[in-house]
């Protein structure tokens, strides 16, 4: 299993912008999906968004919370996926994990993914 090591969270106040990062240890080409997950204190993890590498071309889908302030990308000569933040809110507080799999399944369902990061904190204050 590839090993995944996030960055870039932090404290900022609503509506400014972070930048995740999260670098892999082995070649990420063969992932069939490379995704974002968030935890916030007493709720159970959720999906924030993903990369689907389809045979043709990758496919990115978010959380409808999310869509139009969250960018997901990956760049496989960096084996980095990232996630840039823009216009966070005090709801987007939380524990934000990088995830990936090679099993082909369902890229929204945690249960798909077989490796993950340790998380970094990002803190949106009013």
């Amino acid at each position: 299993q590839v090993q995944l090591v996030e960055s870039g969270g932090g404290s900022v106040q609503a509506g400014g912008s972070l930048r995740l990062s999260c670098a892999a240890s082995d070649d990420i080409a063969s992932t069939y999906c490379m995704g974002w997950f968030r935890q916030a204190p007493g709720k159970e993890r959720e999906w924030v968004a993903n990369i689907w590498r389809g045979a043709w071309k990758d496919q990115e889908y978010y959380a409808d919370s999310v869509k139009g302030r969250f960018t997901i990308s990956l760049d496989n000569g960096k084996r980095a996926l990232f996630l840039q933040m823009n216009t966070l809110k005090p709801e987007d507080t939380a524990r934000y994990y990088c995830a990936a799999t090679t099993t082909r399944d369902s890229c929204a369902r945690e249960s798909t993914y077989n490796s993950w990061g340790q998380g970094t904190q990002v803190t949106v204050s009013a």
